[in-house]
């Protein structure tokens, strides 16, 4: 029989044994809150497993709009910036010491304990509408790569010159009903066994794609063309078409290193010695390297494999055919990793959403009162309704959006240059700028500026070239039907 039982807290799942024996502290971190028992190889997870995502297999494609030249420029700068920027994001984690000051749980509370002012509502603004885009943006993109199993069989079995229809529809709903069961996990904590099997799954579809291109390139064939520019105005597109797949091919860029959304919420699950900071630091390193390594390698095969016709998702595009099983074998990963990345990239939102209601009604028994269920083989389970019903909600809503609009490298290009710089670079700077007192106009507070500004710059104009992608596919597009 459920019992019922009033936690103090619906953030945090309260472990019961950190409180028997007359409240012994020696389960609680300096917080109050259970220990918390994060390390590296966790944070890495994490951070791998949202950052190698969907938007690897969107670089041939951006490779073949920017060139040799430029793709790779752009492909390290964001990987330093990214891995610059997140180190001082790691830095702000506690307040006003790093090491410490007190803690902070969200990338809201960082902003508030270091800005304070308006920027914690724009903060807010910026974060929780980008974790919803990329939410809906994992919702398509899953749902691309279940289709791209059947349809492989279908061509395997027909031919390569059937169309081989199929509706994405379906298998959004599946991958919502999914979603609805993994949203029940009630926190960031309880979610280290799904971040290391999405990563997993990350470098087998990567490098899946890897291999494949780099047998497509080794056994030749069909000539392609590649050039240190990009894809040949003329030839291949118009002017106005080359200036806007840039721009929208360094949103596509943008996107693939975006977690800075995320990393306060995963140096929260760390435990305090070594202190957070410096782990984190270890972790994003780690993260973002390995990260490089596999996006410059498939980026650049990528490129070389398919030239200027580089499709915009080279696994689900079908520039490759056979063997029909082996590109089942990565859709399949990349379905299952994108199931543990939107979980990632929601419990921020969940918690956030669940913790306002409980502060503001602290007495409402449907928000605040947990059930504790016994599972079998599992323990004790603490459901929440109000949680059963908002997550609920929550992930139908990013199903029907996706539905409305399963425009894959123009949806994400537009939440790269939308996340890119206020969540990647601006507040990560102001931040370090106002922890660190630094003099205003002395060196070092110049270049920070600048950076700044640069990245706005670029974030804006990937926006612009993003909306473009957007409005053209508008024009075409029907509503809750197939796309071929």
């Amino acid at each position: 029989m459920a019992a019922e039982l009033r936690r103090g807290s619906m953030y945090v799942d309260q472990d019961p044994e950190a409180f028997s024996n007359g409240g012994v502290r020696k389960n609680l971190d300096d917080d109050g809150r259970p220990k918390r028992t994060g390390t590296w190889v966790t944070a890495s997870a994490h951070i791998i497993t949202a950052v190698i995502g969907s938007g690897v297999l969107s670089l041939a494609w951006a490779m073949a709009q920017l060139g040799w030249i430029a793709g790779f420029a752009v492909l390290m700068a964001f990987s330093f910036i990214t891995y610059f920027t997140s180190t001082l994001l790691a830095d702000c984690y506690r307040a006003p010491d790093p090491v410490t000051g007190r803690r902070n749980y969200t990338y809201m509370d960082t902003v508030r304990a270091h800005l304070g002012g308006r920027r914690v509502q724009l903060c807010g603004l910026a974060q929780y509408s980008n974790l919803v885009g990329i939410t809906i943006g994992y919702t398509i993109t899953a749902s691309i790569s279940m289709v791209a199993v059947k349809r492989s069989n279908c061509f395997h079995r027909h031919g390569h010159n059937v169309k081989c229809h199929t509706s994405n529809n379906p298998f959004m709903i599946i991958f919502a009903c999914i979603q609805i069961l993994l949203s029940q996990i009630p926190n960031f904590h309880k979610l280290s066994w799904l971040s290391i099997l999405a990563a997993i799954m990350s470098f087998s579809y990567s490098s899946i794609g890897l291999g494949l291109s780099i047998a497509k390139v080794a056994g030749g064939g069909n000539q392609v063309r590649t050039s240190l520019t990009g894809v040949t105005v003329g030839v291949d597109v118009s002017p106005t078409e080359k200036v806007w797949r840039t721009f929208q091919a360094i949103g596509d860029i943008a996107f693939a290193y975006a977690y800075s959304t995320v990393l306060v919420e995963i140096q929260d699950t760390l435990k305090s010695s070594p202190p957070e900071n410096k782990i984190m630091r270890w972790a994003s390193g780690i993260g973002v390297s390995t990260t490089t390594v596999f996006y410059v390698l498939c980026g650049c095969l990528g490129y070389a494999a398919f030239g200027n016709d580089a499709p915009g998702n080279f696994l689900t595009g079908f520039g490759f055919y056979e063997p029909f099983w082996l590109i089942d074998l990565a859709n399949v990963c990349i379905a299952i990793h994108l199931i543990g990345a939107y979980q990632v990239f929601g419990q921020p939102l969940f918690q956030f959403v669940e913790s306002k209601c409980s502060e503001k009604w602290p007495e409402n028994k449907f928000i605040t009162r947990e059930h504790a269920i016994e599972v079998p083989f599992i323990g004790v389970y603490y459901m929440n309704f109000f949680r059963l019903v908002w997550r609920t909600a929550y992930v139908i809503m990013t199903a029907v959006v996706a539905m409305l609009f399963p425009f894959f490298n123009d949806f994400l290009g537009l939440i790269g240059a939308a996340s890119f710089w206020p969540l990647t670079v601006y507040f990560p700077i102001e931040m370090h700028i106002a922890q660190t007192k630094m003099q205003k106009y002395s060196f070092t507070w110049t270049w920070l500026k600048v950076l700044s500004w640069a990245c706005l710059i670029v974030s804006l104009v990937a926006a612009a070239g993003s909306v473009e992608g957007l409005v053209q596919s508008l024009k075409a597009y029907k509503p809750f039907q197939s796309q071929g």
